[in-house]
């Protein structure tokens, strides 16, 4: 059994600042990417940041979606490699959302995971 457990939503003024977390636990083999998701009331889910966290040649590449980028920044523990972060700053109102984390990884075999989801709000 595989679960991602999301933390670090929350309210912040314009401007703001947050940290959400994701660990991903249970009987993992390995992990291909991990993904950061967000869906605004009356919006579909959209792909926020991504991380590459398996194989050779693209290991460590992050890819953002234009809204994000020069403000969030995606990264994973070293130390605990299932655990993944994304640094959220000079936050809008328009990243209210709930953000949901991913997982592409290999436990009896391979698929896809997701978080229960954290809110954040931005508001003053």
């Amino acid at each position: 059994q595989v679960q991602l457990v999301e933390s670090g939503g929350g309210l912040v003024q314009p401007g703001g600042s947050l940290r959400l977390s994701c660990a991903a636990s249970g009987s993992i083999r390995s992990i291909n990417a991990m993904k950061w998701y967000r869906q605004a009331p009356g919006k579909e889910r959209e792909l926020v940041a991504s991380i590459i966290s398996g194989g050779s040649t693209n290991y460590g590449s992050t890819n953002y979606a234009d809204s994000v980028k020069g403000r969030f920044t995606i990264s994973r523990d070293n130390a605990a490699k299932n655990t993944v972060y994304l640094q959220m700053n000079s936050l809008k109102p328009d990243d209210t959302a709930v953000y949901y984390c991913n997982a592409d990884l290999i436990s009896d075999y391979r698929r896809t995971y997701w978080g229960q989801g954290t809110q954040v709000t931005v508001s003053s």
